[in-house]
């Protein structure tokens, strides 16, 4: 077979994208390091953007909804899956850890993992998180998709007679990241290994530079013979190699001299090299460099705009991807015409104090939102009905056109109001005969 004829072919089935198909993905780079997903997270920009995303998508408050006969949407709160996903999926996990998790697997591998344990009736009971390097995807001759898990040493023992699990469709909500078939992920670890690799390579650089603060590219260089070299050497090394002994004076003798051969950092751009493979991980997972700690192009008056495209283009994706997907899994036939599950985004898309309160001023006074509604995304305490708290007011002051021209709706002015409309409206002549505005 071919290299091109496995691109081409029909697709039948689920690729197992962890499987040895892609094996290259993985592995060796054109740096010499080997980078997979416990490698990379010893990078602190992979670390950094992994966890940022994580954490913000596991500490947006996750809701479930219904629409009611009057087509308005409703929050509910009595529904057995509202309690899983906003408190406690499993006994073992809070959302915020479970997400966390499932977020951090989905940004390494490329796809998220958890089993969906159901009751009698169908009804979701737990989520359970899958490592996905130990998950294998295939189709069943009858064309269900079949989730196939590999169970460490340690769950073996608990039941040794099943070390492999296979699971169906319903029993697993499967996450998937970016991909080439719509159904599995490709891990953007794996795809952008080269990256990631030199990273990993200057970082070792550095490391080996400020440990060998000798310079070990340099020659000693004596007129005549020398007669034990090694000593010479390791009295060089003892007296100036290692970072507490840089910048220490040297003492030549006997005509000796010290010629650098290797590069020094300046030259060789490292701290530029270092700082461009920032960007290059945070262009990986689309996040704002001034996130994950550059603040090199950030200043005070664009840095809150890019916190607002990091919600609106980085963060929003995984969102849609974790809302449809979880509506697609955890409820039942009957539920996804009523129900549906939403992350409440508006709390990071909220501007300063002042913002906030002035376009809650226009708000109230153009009489689409009530106190209430403003004290809600405010997370303030409801002010009772009786007191005003759900009234829709409008400016007084603005009237309609027709009414102003004296038409029917006019007829609640009194005479010294309709003479200073009709007199804004149409004006009145004054001792020379002339119209005044």
């Amino acid at each position: 077979m071919s290299i091109f004829s496995r691109f081409f072919k029909s697709r039948d089935r689920p690729h197992n994208r962890f499987g040895s198909a892609l094996t290259f993905l993985f592995g060796g780079t054109n740096s010499g390091k080997v980078v997979n997903e416990y490698t990379a997270m010893q990078t602190t920009a992979v670390y950094a953007c992994v966890r940022l995303l994580a954490e913000s998508l596991a500490g947006l408050p996750l809701q479930m909804y219904k629409y009611n006969e009057n087509g308005e949407q409703q929050r509910v709160n009595d529904h057995p899956l509202s309690y899983l996903l906003h408190c406690e999926p499993n006994p073992d996990m809070t959302s915020f850890i479970f997400r966390e998790t499932l977020m951090g697997h989905l940004l390494i591998w490329g796809n998220a993992f958890a089993q969906v344990v159901r009751n009698g009736r169908g009804r979701v009971l737990g989520l359970y998180p899958l490592l996905p390097d130990k998950m294998k995807v295939s189709r069943a001759p009858s064309g269900e998709i079949i989730y196939t898990y590999q169970r460490d040493s340690e769950e073996s023992r608990i039941n040794p007679k099943h070390e492999i699990v296979v699971l169906r469709q319903h029993e697993v909500l499967h996450i998937p990241g970016l991909s080439f078939d719509g159904l599995i992920g490709y891990s953007p670890i794996a795809v952008a290994k080269n990256a990631i690799g030199m990273a990993l390579a200057t970082e070792e650089y550095g490391a080996s530079f400020f440990a060998n603060g000798a310079m070990p590219g340099g020659v000693l260089e004596h007129p005549g013979v020398v007669k034990d070299p090694k000593a010479v050497r390791e009295s060089w090394n003892t007296a100036y190699q290692g970072s507490k002994n840089a910048q220490r004076i040297a003492v030549l003798e006997d005509g000796m001299k010290y010629h650098q051969i290797g590069i020094p950092p300046e030259q060789a751009q490292f701290l530029q090299t270092r700082r461009f493979q920032i960007n290059e991980i945070a262009r990986l997972f689309h996040v704002p460099p001034h996130m994950i700690g550059d603040l090199e192009r950030s200043s005070f008056n664009n840095i809150e705009h890019q916190s607002l495209e990091f919600v609106k283009y980085s963060l929003n994706p995984w969102v849609i991807r974790w809302e449809q997907a979880m509506q697609q899994a955890l409820l039942l036939p009957s539920e996804k015409h009523h129900y549906y599950i939403k992350f409440n985004v508006d709390g990071l898309l909220r501007g300063d104090y002042g913002r906030r309160m002035a376009g809650y001023a226009t708000a109230r006074q153009n009489g689409w939102m009530s106190a209430n509604d403003i004290r809600e995304l405010e997370n303030m305490n409801r002010i009772p009905v009786e007191d005003g708290g759900d009234l829709y007011l409008v400016n007084g002051n603005l009237t309609k056109m027709a009414a102003a021209r004296g038409f029917p709706e006019n007829q609640g002015h009194d005479a010294t109001t309709q003479a200073l409309i009709n007199l804004l409206l149409n004006g009145e002549e004054d001792a020379h005969g002339q119209t005044q505005k």
